[in-house]
């Protein structure tokens, strides 16, 4: 997984913020964070919604996989991460969403964004997680 991660965080960056494959068109955002036991510093190429100004969404779906990808864990453990959308880098927070109404807004623009993302619900009895990734 990580050569392929590795592949999307060197195209995205080559191009501006653009990815191509499954990923064209989609919003992309690169989210850097520390690792929850190892404190290693982390790349995660994500897609992304916005909710107001400054409020980035991500779900951690892992493509609908019955378990959270890695980045959840550490997100968890140490929210402050940066950001890179396009060429812009940033300091955010991350805040999980646990208000299952705002989560299933949120989400639902997640399938609106990308319609992949209904599949991945139908493919896990679990939750999928919501983050907020606000400045």
């Amino acid at each position: 997984m990580s050569d392929w991660n590795q592949q999307i965080i060197d195209e995205f960056r080559a191009n501006e913020g653009k990815v191509g494959g499954m990923f064209e068109g989609a919003n992309m955002i690169l989210v850097t964070h520390t690792g929850a036991k190892s404190g290693t510093q982390r790349v995660a190429p994500l897609v992304y919604t916005t909710d107001g100004d400054g409020r980035y969404v991500i779900a951690a779906s892992k493509g609908g996989a019955d378990t959270n990808p890695d980045w959840y864990h550490n997100l968890v453990a140490n929210p402050k991460v940066t950001l890179e959308i396009g060429t812009e880098k940033f300091d955010a927070t991350a805040k999980l969403i646990e208000d299952r109404a705002e989560r299933d807004r949120l989400y639902a623009g997640m399938v609106k964004h990308m319609p992949g993302f209904a599949d991945y619900e139908k493919k896990t009895t679990r939750l999928i997680p919501v983050f907020v990734l606000e400045r």
